[in-house]
């Protein structure tokens, strides 16, 4: 059985995650990302817009929606089937909640049953071992048949096509035949796994007795042969001391009757009795193996791909504290870059507001080279866009109103960092070394996102450096968008975009008003030929004729 609500034919395999997906985290800050996945937001009973705490942190979910999201997915198709799924997750969301819970509560009575311990149970002849089997395949009944009854409870509310396939996977496998089959196995071998020797009844204490019927052929010389197993029955009987009187007369009875033999305990006898109830058992749990097999792998499945979905829906109550909202973005062509409103909602996580949004309608182009202000929001414009490509890619909504974009499995953040006691060789040596790994990874549907490469350096090396590499990276289909300081580059990708009729280039800048104001907008205009830093300058010193320089 296979649950397919990551994919539609095959189930998650935590392989094909981003190269070096370290760097992809730490340069977009998912790490808050994750760390909103993990946490409810608990509203207030009566007044439901009003929070009034966040639940606590689900380490669980936390591990899973890092790992879920490191995997992209290649295909439009895929990214709408989970996008439908998602779409009924946030319209049930009890749902959701409900299917998670569950099935991480089946697995960890299936903890407790050993199923972490492996074969440490003991020997698979072993009584011991028998008995675990039996309540593994009595939980996986139950489990599966409750199963049945959350998707039944939503059965007019789900219309996403990989939660309808679920449920009628679910109910071929585990048809109500099925069901009432193993449920008669579980109730005939329920002597062998009673956890109670003796339960209270109306009549009293009563106790659970193996009634094993076998038959056979009957050879030359009245040999018996061709053994078979014709039923294995628990009855229940009243319990009564072995020392009551009526128990006394009862095997006095038994050893004087030709029919009925008296198996006291400690004889061989009672020993081969015994052993005759384990083989009986033994082969009716091995007939069952192949239905305990089949969704051995299930319940982990399940957890692994409800969680996905629970921490998407904790990531969108966040959205919704502050006001941020969300579109599900749509795949296009690799060179379309179409968006309203992106906002970097992790900066709006962190920063408990809703952030500005930015506007770009890009078609038919390879390179974005982005100037301007310093402090005018082009890092955050660049990190938005990531995490939006990130987002769309794991099938998962965008803080945006519309957001178009190609699919690029080979995505790749290029980010300035601060040197560190780690370093073993200067900024400009580190940097060079992780753009050569990138490069060795690129292959076809490639995106790098550069912010500031290569401004450990002189502007003037800096800026030869970035030409060369960014020429190469867009000559070879690489989709690259880049927000630099290194004005010497800028201005000369821009006079070649002026000498080509038909440029795959284009250039915003962050937005700066007269009086130096940033709006943290982003706009199309040439490179800007200066960062603006005096104006940093004149507000956190004062007008540079004042301060007598």
């Amino acid at each position: 059985m296979k649950a397919c609500l990551l994919y539609q034919e095959k189930e998650w395999a935590n392989e094909g995650h981003y190269f070096e997906e370290g760097a992809v985290i730490r340069d977009l800050g998912l790490d808050t990302l994750f760390w909103a996945a993990s946490r409810d937001v608990i509203r207030d009973e009566e007044e439901k817009d009003r929070i009034i705490a966040l639940g606590e942190p689900d380490a669980f979910l936390e591990s899973i929606m890092k790992k879920v999201m490191m995997v992209p997915l290649e295909t439009d198709a895929e990214i709408l089937y989970r996008q439908e799924i998602l779409r009924d997750c946030l319209a049930q969301e009890s749902f959701i909640c409900e299917l998670y819970e569950y099935a991480d509560s089946v697995l960890k009575d299936w903890d407790r049953l050993g199923r972490r311990a492996g074969n440490k149970a003991g020997s698979r002849n072993s009584a011991r071992a028998l008995i675990m089997e039996i309540h593994v395949l009595q939980l996986f009944v139950i489990s599966l048949a409750k199963l049945k009854a959350i998707l039944a409870k939503y059965a007019d509310r789900l219309h996403a096509e990989g939660l309808l396939a679920f449920r009628e996977r679910l109910y071929r496998e585990f048809s109500d035949e099925k069901e009432e089959d193993l449920q008669n196995i579980l109730k005939g071998i329920a002597f062998y796994a009673n956890d109670k020797e003796h339960e209270d009844g109306i009549w009293g204490r009563m106790v659970k007795k193996p009634r094993i019927v076998l038959g056979c052929s009957l050879g030359d010389g009245l040999k018996l042969g061709d053994f078979r197993l014709e039923e294995v029955a628990t009855e229940t009987k009243k319990y009564r001391r072995p020392e009551s009187l009526i128990s006394r007369a009862q095997n006095f009875a038994a050893e004087r009757s030709k029919t009925l033999v008296n198996l006291q305990r400690g004889t061989e006898l009672a020993a081969q009795a015994e052993q005759l109830e384990f083989n009986a058992v033994r082969y009716i749990v091995a007939c069952c193996e192949p239905f305990v097999n089949a969704f051995s792998g299930f319940f982990n499945q399940l957890h692994v791909q409800a969680a996905f979905y629970r921490g998407a829906v904790n990531v969108a109550h966040h959205l919704a504290r502050f006001r941020m909202g969300y579109c599900y973005p749509k795949a296009g062509e690799q060179e379309t870059l179409r968006f309203r409103e992106l906002k970097e909602m992790v900066m709006g996580l962190e920063q408990k507001r809703d952030p500005v949004g930015n506007s770009c309608d890009i078609a038919g182009k390879r390179l974005l080279i982005v100037t301007g202000a310093n402090q005018g929001g082009k890092s955050t414009f660049l990190r938005s866009i990531g995490i939006a490509q990130v987002m769309m890619q794991c099938g998962m909504f965008v803080a945006a109103q519309t957001y178009e974009s190609g699919i690029f499995p080979k995505f790749f953040t290029h980010f300035t960092r601060r040197e560190d006691s780690a370093m073993n060789s200067g900024r400009l040596d580190e940097e060079l070394g992780r753009m050569s790994r990138i490069v060795d990874q690129l292959g076809d549907a490639s995106m790098v996102l550069l912010n500031e490469s290569f401004a450990s350096t002189t502007e003037k090396e800096g800026s030869v450096i970035a030409y060369d590499i960014t020429k190469a990276l867009t000559e070879a289909g690489v989709k690259v968008l880049t927000v630099t300081h290194l004005l010497s580059f800028a201005k000369r990708v821009y006079e070649e975009y002026l000498a080509a009729e038909d440029s795959a280039m284009e250039f915003l800048s962050a937005e700066r008003t007269k009086e130096g104001k940033r709006t943290f907008k982003m706009i199309q205009h040439a490179p800007e030929l200066t960062s603006f830093g005096l104006d940093l300058y004149d507000k956190l010193i004062g007008p540079l004729e004042k301060s007598g320089i």
